[in-house]
């Protein structure tokens, strides 16, 4: 089955921003129950008029929505919230004004006929809720639904029919979490939550009281330990690693950080080692009341570490009224970890030189910190699959050709040997994938072991945001938009994962979208490698040269941003200038770069060249190979013999 095909089947669910001022606010969470129970996607917030905290993710959640739903009231025309948000949802042409008091849209929008929401007995009336419906799955690109029968119809049956018309037919479980920043912090669940509902919480950094600074690897890896073991929990969604560590950055106040990372509750604390012993303290807080939930502290000899991080899981769960099944709740290790603490210790040093990324060097001494904690205990699953994601990293970026080889047939077998070891472990699964698409170049092989790790861990940023690019470097479009969403929920403060969301959206041919995606992450990390270039595609795309140029010039990576100029250029009509910067690029990168090259030559229209140059990158396995398929750069070579045979080869069909 071609990945057109595979996606087709699951096509995800309309979304809708929800436009209100505060005092209409139980109308709206009316309508929006209402809408998530026909099976859409919502994005509301109850601190729309509280300043602007969340204005850029409400421009990102505004670019991303399928609909922008207005609630027009005596009160709302008078909100510049509001106001702001309508003319965003015009201007994208996905305006879908609704009057819930018989109050006329304000000047500017008088031109689009408001629906009238009424209400029946506490509910959405029937036939206000279809033409709502009706509505936004046109501005979706879905079928519009029926009109409603004369005859009063009874909810139950209604809400069956629509899910129905939505899916196509059968039922679906409609998931109550919001996928978006926004939506976890709109007030939706003020109230007592019950069996079966997810609690959304932040794992911030824990305080090392160590004295020595050379001890913050130790408390940093045991936060990211305790955030791993709560992830595989299925009734709990936990913010992402970079989001959480950035809000608790200065430990402000304990609202509001809830708010920027949309979450229910916080878990934070210290970590004390010295000697043979560790000291941890915990304490999870009430995000809307910034009051003690819980607390607890242990004080074992170190080698119980790892006891104290399944303690301190299985009680938070606790304290959430959120059951764990599994070893987790019996204080057993953590699946894919270890019972060695000098094999632990050896490899949070590793991990904490790998996710700075500093140069080769680092990378390398990682690797290092990496195998010492297998040679100390050879079933750690979790080191196994950290030394997968460092062989394909130094393979890509620092190895010559033979080196490179190697390089991808270790890090198969170390992510191999961490899913033999620990079945269940999401990590191992996702290595896995992350070394046959990106080292070995083997998309086929990639695609089980991804489909895997995100069963297991649904509630894993890091994850979803590897699975989400996988899908998107396989034109599925839908599925990579899905899941990239809930990784920017999980992770709002994560540029990377906004960068990942841009490149989505660039493959998907929403280049708008895009841009908006990649500003997004230049803004919560302006020396993010290699987004300055991604935001010259996309604007290259979509025909803003003079906005592409700039942003190109910005780009301190010379692989990323010659080619671009080389573009540029041609398209100028300069063809001396498009030649001297290819050339500059052939002279920096000579056979490390045949990707770029075959980029070049599709953009100028030479397809005979840059067929020559997809092929040598793929003889040479240029890990620029895994995102042929969907780059819109090459868009020109899809129906050509040679490019039909290499993705073939590649595994993409």
């Amino acid at each position: 089955m071609s990945s057109d095909q595979a996606g087709s089947a699951e096509t995800p669910r309309p979304t809708v921003f929800l436009s209100y001022c505060r005092a209409d606010q139980a109308r709206a969470r009316m309508l929006a129950q209402a809408l998530e129970d026909a099976g859409l996607q919502v994005w509301w917030d109850t601190l729309i008029e509280g300043g602007a905290a969340f204005a850029k993710t409400i421009e990102a959640a505004l670019a991303a929505s399928d609909a922008v739903v207005v609630l027009w009231s005596a009160q709302s025309v008078a909100s510049d919230w509001v106001l702001d948000e309508a003319a965003r949802g015009r201007d994208l042409k996905k305006l879908v004004p609704l009057s819930i008091d018989g109050t006329e849209s304000p000047l500017g929008f008088r031109q689009y006929q408001s629906i009238t929401l009424e209400q029946a007995k506490g509910t959405i009336a029937p036939a206000s809720l279809q033409a709502v419906l009706r509505a936004v799955m046109a501005l979706a690109g879905r079928e519009a639904l029926p009109r409603p029968p004369a005859a009063p119809v009874s909810p139950a049956p209604a809400d069956a029919a629509r899910r129905s018309l939505l899916i196509g037919g059968g039922t679906i479980a409609v998931v109550a979490a919001v996928a978006s920043a926004v939506g976890w912090s709109r007030g939706w669940f003020d109230s007592p939550r019950g069996v079966g509902e997810s609690r959304r919480i932040a794992v911030l950094p824990f305080e090392n009281l160590s004295g020595d600074p050379e001890q913050r690897y130790f408390s940093n890896g045991l936060t990211s330990e305790i955030r791993i073991q709560l992830s595989r929990n299925e009734l709990l969604q936990i913010a992402g690693q970079t989001s959480s560590e950035q809000a608790g950055d200065g430990r402000k106040d304990g609202r509001a950080i809830a708010r920027a990372l949309g979450v229910d509750y916080l878990l934070g604390g210290n970590v004390q080692k010295a000697g043979g012993r560790v000291k941890v303290a915990a304490e999870l807080t009430d995000g809307a009341t910034g009051l003690s939930r819980w607390a607890d502290s242990w004080e074992r000899p170190l080698a119980d570490v790892f006891a104290v991080q399944s303690e301190i899981g299985a009680a938070v769960a606790g304290a959430l009224s959120a059951a764990v099944d599994g070893p987790d709740a019996s204080g057993a290790s953590l699946v894919g970890g270890t019972a060695d603490v000098a094999a632990f210790d050896a490899y949070l040093h590793g991990r904490a030189l790998y996710e700075a990324g500093i140069d080769e060097v680092s990378d390398r001494r990682a690797l290092e910190y990496f195998e010492r904690a297998i040679a100390l205990d050879e079933r750690y699953a979790g080191a196994h699959a950290a030394r997968a994601r460092a062989l394909v990293v130094i393979g890509n970026l620092y190895a010559d050709h033979d080196e490179r080889v190697l390089a991808y047939e270790s890090a198969e077998a170390a992510a191999l040997a961490a899913t033999e070891l620990a079945p269940d472990f999401a990590e191992g699964f996702s290595a896995l994938g992350f070394a046959r698409a990106s080292g070995k170049l083997d998309m086929l092989g990639a695609r089980e072991p991804f489909e895997r790790s995100h069963a297991l861990a649904p509630g894993s940023a890091d994850v979803l945001a590897r699975y989400a690019t996988f899908r998107s470097n396989l034109r599925d479009h839908g599925r990579a938009t899905e899941v990239i969403l809930r990784a920017a929920t999980l992770d709002p403060l994560n540029a990377r994962t906004f960068r990942s969301q841009g490149d989505i959206r660039h493959n998907a041919g929403d280049h708008a979208a895009a841009i908006t995606s990649y500003r997004r992450a230049i803004e919560l990390n302006p020396t993010l490698a290699g987004v300055n270039a991604s935001m010259g595609f996309a604007q290259l795309m979509a025909g803003a040269d003079q906005d592409a140029r700039a942003a190109f010039l910005k780009e301190r990576s010379a692989v990323r941003r010659l080619p671009g100029l080389a573009i540029l250029a041609h398209r100028a009509g300069d063809r001396a200038a498009a030649e001297a910067a290819l050339a500059e690029l052939v002279a920096e990168y000579g056979d490390k770069s045949h990707y770029q090259y075959a980029q070049v030559y599709a953009q100028w229209g030479d397809a005979e060249k840059a067929l020559t140059s997809l092929q040598a990158a793929w003889d040479l396995r240029d890990g620029g190979i895994m995102l042929m398929y969907a780059d819109p750069l090459l868009a020109q070579l899809r129906s050509t013999d040679g490019y039909l045979a290499l993705a073939k080869a590649v595994g993409f069909t």
